[in-house]
């Protein structure tokens, strides 16, 4: 029996690449972290330690920063993808590049009711996130792109419910006909492919400039939806999020959503002599219910290796 290797990458993870456009008397700045990873023909490295065919992981890096500035940082989506099309098609032993970018906003600073020129104030913990996958192939590059966002954290005091479920004889848990529904929103949605690229992973996105205004968009569904739903449980909360985006943009061929349940305990105010209908919690972070879901279309084109981030490979 043989012992052979297996599927391998590498690359250089979580580049902090700030970008400040200087253009005129008010500036703009783009706050990203990238992270790049290559597949292609490697084997030697590993077996015998040959890096002749292996482009440093600090060369990847210097590459994102200098793209910053010589293609500049706009749209991540337009980005990751000039990014991850330089390394396959510049340099020879890459078949595959995956570049996956998270944003971080800022907002101007107010003084005196407007926004300040050059001032800025860090926009929460949300995270605007965008990965590219190029990857060579016989009829040339094939194209998938993901957008998305994470630690959009939302609450809703009422309209909640978990009530009919299995029960053994571990069960502990009291049904509940209304609840506190809290939870860390985490969405990623794959288009097709981008226009010019391979028509097998059609429907094509529109031009550069579109994917901001998708992004406003299905943030406005996601957060819509998991307001107005009545919520039996949190899965069906995720389906109606995750149906409403893509009924709303066809471009999209799925999207996948992952929430943790952010417990909020009632807290038992008896023993001081105190009703408490519904007004007292303790959160809890931990331990948490973990519910995910994809929502695709029937005929989405091939997901191919859009999915499989770096996270996901060990």
């Amino acid at each position: 029996m043989g012992i052979v290797l297996g599927a391998s990458q590498y690359g250089k993870a979580e580049s902090r690449v700030v970008r400040i456009y200087r253009d005129g008397p008010e500036h703009d700045i783009r706050d990203l972290n990238v992270s790049t990873s290559l597949r292609g023909d490697f084997d030697a490295a590993h077996l015998t330690g040959d890096q002749s065919k292996v482009l440093p992981t600090d060369t990847q890096k210097n590459t994102a920063y200098a793209y910053a500035k010589e293609h500049g940082a706009g749209e991540i989506e337009d980005y990751a993808l000039t990014l991850a099309r330089h390394f396959v098609a510049d340099v020879a032993p890459v078949r595959s590049a995956r570049v996956d970018v998270d944003e971080y906003r800022w907002d101007r600073i107010a003084v005196d009711g407007a926004g300040h020129p050059h001032a800025f104030v860090r926009a929460g913990q949300e995270i605007r996130t965008a990965s590219a996958v190029v990857e060579d192939g016989e009829g040339g590059p094939s194209t998938w792109v993901l957008s998305g966002l994470r630690d959009l954290v939302v609450l809703k005091s009422t309209g909640s419910e978990f009530r009919g479920f299995l029960r053994d004889r571990y069960t502990t848990l009291a049904e509940t006909a209304d609840r506190v529904l809290a939870t860390s929103v985490t969405a990623r949605w794959r288009y097709g492919a981008a226009r010019g690229d391979n028509p097998q992973n059609r429907p094509a996105i529109g031009p550069a400039g579109d994917w901001g205004a998708v992004y406003t968009s299905v943030r406005r569904i996601l957060l819509a939806r998991f307001a107005g739903v009545h919520s039996l449980a949190l899965q069906q909360t995720l389906w109606e999020m995750g149906r409403a985006a893509l009924a709303a943009h066809p471009e999209i061929a799925e999207i996948r959503l992952s929430a943790p349940n952010k417990h909020h305990f009632l807290v038992d105010l008896a023993p001081f002599g105190l009703e408490n209908p519904g007004e007292v919690f303790h959160a809890d972070d931990r331990p948490y219910g973990l519910i995910q879901c994809a929502v695709q279309r029937d005929d989405a084109p091939p997901a191919g290796p859009a999915w499989e981030s770096a996270a996901a490979f060990a």
